[in-house]
């Protein structure tokens, strides 16, 4: 008799989970490489402290997380840069809402240098002519004579737009600048070249050297109170209120908890 409701106990478990009773709600997240690290760190511990949720994290850059939300194919878009009204417009032609932006961490846009490359200081207008191609040679900039090598994303990046919008005034790169498939992209090159610059999220600073803007270093204080001239907001969307598991990990994401990580990885907490 005990083993036949052991086998039956066993059999009702069996039927349970493959009819779903177990199932565990899951949970998509796409968009900034910028944010990629940071929002794998918070999925593994919601998931360890949150039994029954699965989260799944991707990439791919800004651009191609938001054409995720108005394509429906994610829950969360992870972007480093606000959304655009051409954006905004297509998610409401389809879902009927303008979409939820909800701020999640501050980063300041780090320089990346070369550890050898005297230069430690440069400022927002010649990061423009840099990386219009005005200033060629880091001898005009006070280091070496040697041609300067630049490095960025790809424009379906967030942070290739920040920058271009904000540090531009959105004229084109130069012709020279390599495009990289991702932030860590930009910083092994200029790991590995001694006239390289490159540009990111201050979370994958390791390795570089980081150059002041405008004689002010990113950190805390100064991406806290937006002295830091190229400061930014990280942000999630969501296409409509947030509600259930969703709204709970966001919630969570928002607290001291999740804030405290966003510090662990290298980036700034909201408050």
């Amino acid at each position: 008799m005990k083993n036949k409701i052991i086998g039956l106990a066993a059999l009702v478990v069996s039927f349970l989970a493959f009819s779903g009773f177990f199932s565990e709600e899951k949970i998509t997240i796409k968009g900034s490489d910028t944010i990629v690290i940071l929002s794998q760190r918070w999925a593994e511990k919601f998931m360890s402290k949150n039994g029954g949720v699965s989260i799944q994290v991707t990439g791919g850059g800004s651009g191609t997380g938001i054409s995720a939300l108005i394509n429906g194919t994610t829950d969360i878009c992870n972007a480093s840069r606000p959304m655009k009204k051409s954006e905004i417009q297509k998610l409401k032609e389809r879902f009927g809402t303008v979409g939820v932006e909800i701020p999640c961490a501050k980063d300041g846009i780090t320089i990346y240098l070369n550890p050898s490359n005297p230069v430690s200081d440069i400022s927002v207008s010649q990061l423009k002519q840099i990386y219009t191609g005005k200033i060629t040679n880091w001898k005009q900039l006070g280091g070496k004579d040697a041609k300067i090598i630049l490095y960025s994303r790809e424009n379906n990046s967030g942070t290739y737009v920040f920058f271009k919008d904000n540090i531009l005034g959105g004229q084109d790169y130069a012709p020279s600048c390599q495009n990289l498939p991702g932030t860590a992209a930009v910083v092994n090159a200029v790991t590995k070249d001694a006239n390289g610059i490159g540009y990111g999220g201050h979370g994958y600073s390791k390795g570089v050297k980081i150059c002041k803007v405008n004689g002010i270093e990113p950190n805390k204080s100064t991406i806290g109170n937006g002295s830091y001239p190229i400061s930014r907001s990280l942000f999630m969307y969501v296409r409509n209120r947030p509600s259930g598991e969703i709204k709970k990990f966001i919630d969570w994401v928002l607290s001291a908890e999740g804030q405290k990580i966003v510090t662990d990885i290298g980036y700034f907490p909201l408050h």
